[in-house]
């Protein structure tokens, strides 16, 4: 199964003192999560004060320090609209994402204003795509899009608090997905209070999934985590039990 350590996110050091921020902490800890079983990284640039970022000089470090680090291992990182101005400024910046730095791949999130033009973009750019839904009503934009299937991968990220509630969502999700004819593999995962649930239906349906601070903080008895490393290894045990 591909396992995706999502290693920082947005979260701040108050939430959890060890997330990294620098390019350096998220090349060492993105090597760590590696080591401890996961398959590929996802990683949020960050400005010095720490605050996510796609500008070019940023995501440009962080993937020469995570190459240096873990050398020929893949990571990616986000095309949020959170991360800057608006669509326009998101795609002058990635536009200019250094050609000799450039992320594995890059996610485009269907929930947002101009998706599609972005994961274009993406690919254009000789990233691989992931194409993100948070809810149902974002599957028809995803389903229309010229790029649909072009994707590595579809990220099912249930925008829901209620645990049960997310993996119905994941589940509905990719019964549509599938009847639509999307063959790309499928990821589940969720945030917080979702994410062990989500992981555990993951696992159950044969479908990828992510783990680490972006996602979540604890371990699945509610217990704070040591980090990114102890999440993926705990993952790769819960996958290695047999389902009864």
């Amino acid at each position: 199964m591909l396992l995706k350590a999502a290693i920082n996110g947005g979260r701040t050091p108050d939430e959890f003192p060890g997330v990294p921020l620098t390019a350096a902490d998220i090349a060492q800890q993105a090597a760590e999560a590696l080591a401890a079983g996961a398959t590929v990284v996802h990683a949020h640039a960050r400005t010095a004060d720490g605050a996510q970022t796609i500008a070019p000089e940023h995501v440009g470090s962080m993937v020469r320090a995570f190459r240096a680090a873990a050398p020929g291992a893949e990571i990616g990182t986000t095309t949020g609209l959170w991360t800057c101005s608006g669509h326009d400024e998101r795609m002058r910046l990635v536009a200019a994402w250094p050609a000799d730095a450039l992320p594995d791949f890059a996610s485009v999130a269907f929930s947002e204003d101009g998706a599609a033009e972005a994961a274009q973009l993406v690919l254009e750019r000789g990233m691989a795509l992931e194409s993100a839904v948070w809810s149902m009503d974002d599957v028809p934009a995803l389903l229309a899009s010229p790029t649909l299937h072009r994707n590595v991968r579809i990220l099912i990220e249930p925008d829901v608090e209620s645990a049960s509630e997310a993996v119905d969502l994941c589940r509905r999700i990719a019964a549509v997905l599938r009847d639509a004819g999307v063959t790309a593999p499928l990821l589940y995962h969720g945030y917080d209070g979702s994410v062990w649930p989500v992981v555990r239906a993951a696992i159950e349906d044969g479908c990828e999934t992510r783990i680490g601070l972006e996602d979540g903080l604890t371990r699945e008895d509610g217990s704070l985590a040591e980090g990114n490393a102890e999440l993926v290894r705990l993952v790769r045990v819960l996958e290695a039990v047999p389902a009864r």
